[in-house]
């Protein structure tokens, strides 16, 4: 898959280049050019400045793991987690599994949260009467982490901060906001098509509350003004973020865990991510500038805000399609969008600000379905595609309108 959109980008950008000179615009060429080398020093600069960064958190992520953040979550959301997979038997290793794995996904461990996952799928894929077949519960688990429930987005942080963002962390409440309407329109989905009743008193019961929680900072952001909405915001962003380090540094000191061994040790995986990405980079911000140089964005971009212009909507919102398109199908690529708006509008530029809204609602579902249900040989994934996307959908449509309420 992103081989092909890799492939789109470069063809795509020589037929507009093509059109352009046909109409006059031999420019065209030397702007394609200029941008291939413009790109791959922007990607690379980029990937060296987020080492720091990369280390800071990863380090302090390394403290919250070994500070015993990861259990405490599963126990807190074991119940709901233990309902929404009746499939699974009680006591069964998938349920750890599961369980450790969505609290690592909201802690931003990436690097933790993909080998469990990947366990518990091969723990349910024992109970899976056929071998070759999604079961609901798989579903569902795959849905779920499609949707990316992230209570700390690092990675989006550490982007923001790199490209000069005054505040880098003031899109965390959108991001809140968006990922969770994701997973739940998911949820519902999902649930529906397996006819999983939702009306348990333990499941309405975490949902309410969360949803209840959700409500009451919608509304009570909305009835600020811009600037006291992103003073506000911003502040308890920060206050949440460092509350969580300082959680995550008392949990491991009860621990009597080594906080300077563990950062350490956490700090330098942060290296290799940060030097690891440099060649995706590279490619996916080299393919996107030479589409843009060609006119190729530009034109389609055009075509869309032209006809949400044409019913009396606002258009700034285009800004963020490309990224919002993109996402389901390839990570690299969606953060190559993400970047370029940041880079093209501004860090807090509407569209900077929109495409990392929407960078933060959903995680890339093709992907997560090919490597979850590739590593245990599942080939029908029935309603999986579906469900995922229709949590893709919602997510974006939220990241949309909570951005417009934040930033105006």
């Amino acid at each position: 898959m992103l081989n092909r959109i890799w492939t789109f980008f470069f063809f795509g950008a020589f037929v507009a280049a093509v059109g352009q000179s046909l109409a006059g615009h031999t420019g065209v060429w030397a702007d394609m050019v200029g941008a291939t080398f413009d790109m791959a020093k922007t990607a690379f600069e980029i990937s060296l400045g987020l080492t720091g960064v990369m280390c800071l958190w990863l380090g302090i992520m390394r403290i919250g793991e070994q500070g015993g953040a990861v259990e405490v979550l599963g126990r807190v959301f074991g119940p709901l987690l233990r309902r929404l997979f009746p499939g699974i038997p009680d006591g069964h290793p998938a349920q750890t599994c599961i369980v450790m794995n969505m609290a690592a996904n909201m802690l931003g461990l990436d690097n933790a949260a993909t080998p469990l996952g990947l366990k518990a799928m091969r723990e349910m894929q024992e109970l899976n009467p056929a071998k070759d077949t999604a079961s609901n519960d798989m579903i569902m688990f795959l849905v779920i982490n499609t949707s990316a429930v992230t209570i700390i987005p690092v990675t989006i942080f550490t982007y923001r901060a790199q490209l000069g963002a005054a505040d880098p962390t003031d899109i965390f409440l959108p991001i809140l906001i968006a990922t969770f309407c994701s997973t739940m329109a998911g949820l519902i989905v999902t649930a529906a098509w397996q006819k999983l009743n939702l009306l348990q008193p333990v499941i309405l019961g975490y949902l309410g509350a969360a949803t209840a929680l959700i409500a009451g900072l919608v509304a009570y952001f909305s009835r600020l003004d811009t600037d006291a909405l992103q003073a506000q915001s911003s502040l308890l962003a920060n206050f949440l973020i460092f509350g969580v380090i300082i959680a995550f540094m008392l949990g491991a000191v009860l621990r009597r865990v080594n906080l300077y061994e563990a950062f350490v040790e956490g700090a330098k995986d942060g290296f290799g991510v940060a030097v690891g990405i440099i060649p995706y980079l590279v490619a996916m911000l080299v393919a996107i500038g030479v589409f843009r140089a060609s006119g190729a964005l530009d034109l389609i971009l055009d075509g869309v805000r032209g006809a949400v212009s044409a019913v009396g909507v606002d258009t700034r919102w285009v800004d963020g399609l490309p990224t919002a398109l993109m996402k389901p199908l390839s990570g690299s690529g969606a953060r190559g969008m993400m970047i370029e708006a940041m880079t093209n509008s501004g860090a807090d530029s509407f569209a900077g600000r929109l495409a990392s809204v929407i960078q933060g609602s959903t995680e890339t579902t093709f992907y997560v379905l090919a490597v979850y249900f590739g590593s245990v040989g599942i080939r029908k994934t029935r309603h999986a595609v579906v469900c995922g996307l229709a949590a893709d959908a919602a997510g974006v449509v939220a990241a949309i309108l909570v951005s417009y309420l934040f930033f105006g």
